[in-house]
This record gives C-alpha cells, sequence and structure tokens, in this order.
C-alpha cells in the first residue's frame, strides 16, 4: 500500500517541485529577454533548459515507480538512487577540477598557455579550478556521503520524495551557473565567494532543501541515538548556510544584470570575507569530511570509534574554536590589532581539538593495524587522517605573527592549503568513493585493489612533490622579498623572486599530473567496477602462511 502511494506522484511536495520549475522556468524566460549582459543571458538560458530537462526527469520517474522500480534493504527503502548519482558526479567534478588545477599550475609555469585570451587566462580558470575542486567534487561528495550515512545511521529513508533530487540537480546547476561565469568574468572577485548575487540566490534555495532534508531524516529515525558523524555534518550544513548568506549580501545593480556591489566595505569586508574564508575551510573542509571519518574508518577497518567521548569534546571545541579564527587571515593589514591577535590566539587553541580528532581516527584502527598491508582503501583513509593531523599543525603555526609575516602572500600558504586539500579531503574522499561503490552497485568488491594501490602511490608521489616544492619556494620567496643590502635598499627585484620560482613551479605541476593521473585511474576503477568486471589478482600485501590456530584459540 505504501509502495503504491509513493508511485502516485500526485504528492503536495511532488507539486511543489513541479511549480518551483515552473517559476524557475518562467525567470529564465524573463532574463533571457530582459539581460543586459551576455552573461545574464546565458545562465537564462542555463535555466531554461534546467527546468525543462526537470520536468522530462520528473515525469519518467512518475512512470518507473509506477512500473514499481524500488530498492529495499531490509525493512528500510533507503534512496541509494540520489546517492549513486551522487558518486558520479564527484567522480566528475574531481577529474575536471584536477585538470582545472593542473592547467594553472602549468600557466604559472610557462605563461604562454595563458593563450592571451580572456576566456583562459589564469585569473578566470584559477577560480574555476578551487571551485570546482571545493564546491564541485568536495560538495558532491560530501553531499553523496551525508545521504548514505544519515540514512543508515537512523535506519530511515531520506526525507522527501523529491527533495533529495532538487538538492544534488539544483547543485549541479549551481556548479555551472558559477564555473561559466568565472570564464565569462562574472565574478564577485572574494575568495571561495565568486559566484555573483543570483547565483548566491540559487544556492541558498538549494542549502535551506538539504538543511530541511537532511534534519527531516534525524526527525524520522528509528535509532535513538543520533551517531557522531551526524553531528559533523549537520555543524557543517548549518554553519556553511550562515556565513554563505552573510557574507555574500549584496545589492545588485540591476535584477536583470549580473553586477552587484558588497553591503560591506572596507575592513569590514574584508573581516567579513575572512570570517567566511577561513570557516569554508573549517566547515566545509573539516567539519564535513571529519563526518565521512566517522563513519568510513571505522566501517573500513571495522572496529568501533576508539573514544565517543573524544569525538564529543572534539566537535564542540572544534565547533567553537574555528568560528574565531579568520583574523589571523589579515595580519599585518589595516584590522585592528586586537583583532589581529585574537584570531592567532584561537587558531593556535584550534591545534588540540583538531589533533583530537587525528588521533579518534588514527586510534580506531587500534587492533587492526595488519589491515593497512593488505587493504589500499584503509591506507588511504589512514594517510588522509595523518594529513589531516599534519595540515592543522601546519595552520596554527602559521598563524602565529613572527612566522607568518615570512609566511604571508608566499607560495607556503599555497602549500599549506594543498596539503590539507590534497592529502586530507582527496585521500578521505577517494576511500569513501571506493567504498561506496561496490556496496551502492551491489558487488563482490572493487574491479582492482591493486589499481587503489597504484592510486594511492601516484597521488601520494604527486602530494610530497606538490607541498614540498611549496614550501620551499614560499619560504624562498619571503627571504628574497625581505633581503636588504648594507645601504638599506631591496636586494632582489620582484621580477627575479619570480625568476627563481620557475623550476619549484614546473614542480609542482609534475606533482599535479601524478595527482590527476591517480584520479584518472580510480574512476577506470569505479567504471569496470560498475559494469561487474572482477580483475583476477593476488591478495596484497599477504603474509605469508603461518601456523594453524585452533578453533579454542
Amino acid at each position: 500500500m505504501n509502495n503504491s502511494t509513493e508511485a502516485s506522484g500526485t504528492s503536495p511536495a511532488t507539486l511543489l517541485v513541479g511549480l518551483v520549475l515552473a517559476l524557475a522556468g518562467i525567470m529564465g524566460l524573463f532574463l533571457v529577454a530582459n539581460a543586459q549582459d551576455g552573461a545574464m543571458a546565458f545562465h537564462g538560458y542555463l535555466f531554461v533548459a534546467f527546468c525543462a530537462l526537470g520536468v522530462f526527469w520528473m515525469i519518467k520517474r512518475h512512470y518507473d515507480e509506477a512500473a514499481g522500480v524500488v530498492e529495499v534493504e531490509g525493512d528500510v527503502r533507503y534512496n541509494n538512487a540520489v546517492v549513486r548519482a551522487g558518486v558520479i558526479a564527484s567522480l566528475f567534478w574531481g577529474v575536471v577540477g584536477f585538470l582545472a588545477g593542473l592547467t594553472v599550475a602549468l600557466q604559472l609555469a610557462f605563461p604562454e598557455l595563458n593563450f592571451h585570451l580572456p576566456w583562459t587566462n589564469f585569473g578566470r580558470l584559477r577560480p574555476v579550478h578551487t571551485s570546482a575542486v571545493i564546491f564541485a567534487f568536495g560538495g558532491n561528495v560530501l553531499i553523496a556521503t551525508s545521504f548514505h550515512v544519515v540514512q543508515r545511521t537512523c535506519r530511515a529513508r531520506l526525507a522527501g520524495d523529491w527533495a533529495p533530487w532538487f538538492i544534488f540537480w539544483g547543485y549541479q546547476l549551481f556548479i555551472v551557473l558559477a564555473a561559466s561565469g568565472y570564464v565569462l568574468g562574472v565574478t564577485q572577485s572574494k575568495e571561495y565567494a565568486e559566484p555573483e548575487w543570483y547565483i548566491d540566490l540559487w544556492l541558498t534555495i538549494v542549502w535551506v532543501v538539504y538543511l530541511l532534508v537532511f534534519l527531516g531524516t534525524l526527525m524520522k529515525r528509528r535509532e535513538p541515538h543520533i551517531y557522531v558523524a551526524n553531528w559533523f555534518y549537520l555543524a557543517f550544513i548549518v554553519t556553511i548556510a550562515m556565513l554563505h548568506i552573510v557574507n555574500n549580501l549584496a545589492v545588485p545593480v540591476a535584477l536583470t544584470g549580473s553586477k552587484s556591489y558588497q553591503l560591506f566595505a572596507g575592513v569590514q569586508d574584508a573581516l567579513t570575507q575572512w570570517w567566511y574564508g577561513h570557516n569554508a575551510v573549517g566547515f566545509f573542509l573539516t567539519a564535513g569530511f571529519l563526518g565521512i571519518m566517522y563513519y568510513f574508518v571505522p566501517k573500513q577497518a571495522n572496529r568501533p570509534v576508539y573514544s565517543y567521548r573524544l569525538s564529543i569534546v572534539h566537535f564542540w571545541s572544534l565547533i567553537f574554536l574555528y568560528i574565531w579564527a579568520g583574523p589571523h587571515h589579515l595580519h599585518y593589514t589595516a584590522l585592528p590589532d586586537w583583532a589581529q591577535t585574537l584570531g592567532m590566539t584561537f587558531s593556535i587553541m584550534l591545534w588540540m581539538p583538531s589533533w583530537g580528532g587525528m588521533i579518534n581516527g588514527l586510534m580506531t584502527l587500534s587492533g587492526a593495524w595488519d589491515k593497512l598491508r593488505t587493504d589500499p582503501i584503509l591506507r588511504m583513509l589512514a594517510v588522509s587522517v595523518a594529513f589531516y593531523g599534519m595540515s592543522t599543525f601546519e595552520g596554527p603555526v602559521m598563524s602565529i605573527k613572527a612566522v607568518n609575516s615570512l609566511s604571508h602572500y608566499t607560495d607556503w600558504t599555497v602549500g599549506h592549503v594543498h596539503s590539507g586539500a590534497l592529502g586530507w579531503v582527496g585521500f578521505v574522499s577517494f576511500g569513501a568513493l571506493y567504498y561506496l561503490v561496490p556496496k551502492l552497485w551491489n558487488r563482490e568488491r572493487l574491479y582492482s585493489l591493486a589499481l587503489v594501490s597504484l592510486h594511492f602511490w601516484t597521488a601520494t608521489i604527486g602530494i610530497v612533490l606538490y607541498i614540498t616544492a611549496m614550501w620551499v619556494s614560499g619560504i624562498l620567496q619571503g627571504l628574497m622579498w625581505r633581503a636588504y643590502d648594507s645601504l638599506g635598499f631591496l636586494e632582489y627585484s620582484f621580477v627575479e623572486t619570480v625568476e627563481a620560482m620557475h623550476p619549484f613551479y614546473v614542480i609542482r605541476a609534475l606533482g599535479g599530473l601524478l595527482y590527476v593521473i591517480g584520479a584518472v585511474i580510480m574512476v577506470y576503477n569505479c567504471w569496470r567496477t560498475i559494469r561487474g568486471d572482477l580483475k583476477e589478482e593476488g591478495r596484497i600485501g599477504a603474509p605469508a602462511a603461518g601456523p594453524a590456530v585452533s578453533a579454542a584459540e
């Protein structure tokens, strides 16, 4: 009876989604007809296309459900389809984002690769890279894993029939709008917050629905206990919503034009931006992915979380401290000195809860350390936690004013960001996706564990090349900028400092290339797994046969 009710497709939620699509389509047509610039007109066409495809997709889903195409696991009908879509989107955007990063890295080493075109220059492609990696790849991983985890830990289907799909496709539209806007020159020029006002509004709608679906699923859970991973996911969703809305308050020049002006100005704008920017790292790239760690590391290791008490202490201390750490990005600027010192103090204090999470993740492997020799997925997850610990030690050190006077505006900052992004975010995402693909497509195992191991070592070597090159070049930059001769004049011109960076930029590009190759290996492995292929291979790192152990032992 429940199946027939859900298959009817005439629920109020379904009608509401259809109404939203219709209104969005009408708005798109209005923008196409009245747009004041080409970018806005192009985005109007994208809205129209999105809504038209959405309507056709709803019709198809209606007939699929009416035909009885359902998924049942035990006594719970999980919504696995949207999670599968999220996994595929994550793999796709990951490769796109990494290729964009490789492109801009090569542009820094070989400026001719800008091609003297406005759409291909570094200034426009660099935000394409950051947004594609953080929001497209990372965002899809977070949405997919959060939908999977909240269902399994609550033993409840995702709230809403159509809302999860609206979140998924609406988020893909946001990605396309943002990336195409950057290439066309539509940007607010704010780090991690480049999309213009109307794209921000669309993301706000999608994100609010995301929050409601997550909360709705928690509210109808069959488990009395809320697993710790859901704490981190919920903190990430709520905080990012607050950060996004406040930092993107703007006044559009016209409702049919892409340009807007920020509500804040001067020091207030800078402080608001880095309150947002640092906590985009703290809650999007840290809290959300800690949710992944707290579910997938125990599952892959087949061990319980080392300390649930530590996870709660880690959660509340991290949430409280991270929100105040943004001013360390504004050392030696017009920001009042007391605010800079406050940001530095909270940043140093962040070391403790961050390492609490790292210790909890690594100690979860207690009794299962031997699996690191034979399980490359678990090895990738464990190394991601180690990179998390390293980058969260380096960050507080760099926030100290004396250190920051050397590191600020140098490539050392780039190396620090990428040690966390490539090592922590990338590896924990890869581990989660490797875990999910066989589960979601009902396969015995991945196509090839040897390819996972190859991906691990290729990407690890790439990370080491990348971050060591940036550490050396960054410190060299800082020292060259601060070098004075006996007369008190600068010893090096800016051009000389740029020339000195060239070999390190080449090494960085090589590291990025290896990381891209690793991602392509992963996509191939997952594709063969989805097809149902299995590669015959020996057990990786299998120990030599030992004496038999009796059943009594």
